[in-house]
């Protein structure tokens, strides 16, 4: 064998074990950021299931409720069922006098776009007095959600409305933060593959924003006073 084919072949062995290496040491973390992943999301679950609640007549009455924002409207066209059923579940707990007043808390940072507003209306056509609705137009996240409901409506005790993967995580948020929210589960419709793992990792961001970010909302400002 002459030096030159000695020289490729040692020149391919390197580069194998390099790649090895890497390979290997990728997998290595793969492994650790799903298992990391896994277990944010079980700690998540298990802190909150017991404040999570599937019947109007058994939750605990509060003073007020605190309805999630999401479009009323699906990409598709038509009405968006996750808006429906939160409405219709907060309509049910306000009728049966569970709560006394609902604050409304979603998106509005562009012009056009206003879940909070989308929310009232609805609410209203249901049968809601309007001045049993407050809306929060800075819920850009579910964790500015929460901690605003304290901050600025100076609410420490509170019912969650929306489905419940979303309630597991809006609870942990607002009880690791000093809340005293319980949570009602509006129905879910289908749950898409895409809103899984958007929400498996969505749960993996609470608990670093409880534990390692230390994050603060977007938007405080000045506290807003409601009225029962």
């Amino acid at each position: 064998m002459d030096s030159l084919t000695t020289t490729n072949l040692s020149m391919i062995h390197r580069l194998f074990l390099f790649v090895r290496k890497w390979f290997q040491l990728g997998l290595f973390f793969l492994t650790l950021l799903i298992f990391g992943i896994v277990v944010c999301n079980r700690s998540v679950k298990d802190y909150s299931r017991e404040f999570l609640y599937t019947s109007s007549k058994e939750i605990p009455a509060n003073s007020v409720g605190l309805v999630l924002g999401t479009s009323k409207f699906a990409h598709k066209g038509g009405i968006n069922s996750y808006f429906q059923y939160r409405m219709e579940t907060a309509y049910e707990l306000y009728s049966l006098g569970k709560i006394k007043h609902l604050i409304v808390s979603g998106d509005n940072h562009v012009k056009g776009y206003n879940e909070p507003q989308q929310m009232k209306d609805y609410l209203i056509e249901l049968g809601v007095d309007s001045s049993d609705i407050t809306m929060d137009y800075a819920g850009f996240r579910t964790f500015d959600s929460m901690i605003r409901v304290k901050e600025i409506f100076g609410q420490n005790q509170v019912t969650v409305i929306s489905q419940q993967f979303h309630n597991e995580r809006a609870i942990y948020l607002a009880r690791k933060n000093g809340i005293e929210a319980i949570a009602l589960n509006a129905k879910t419709p289908w749950y898409s593959p895409r809103m899984r793992v958007r929400e498996y990792l969505a749960k993996c961001k609470a608990v670093l924003d409880v534990y390692v970010l230390k994050t603060t909302p977007k938007f405080l400002g000045e506290k807003i006073e409601i009225t029962l």
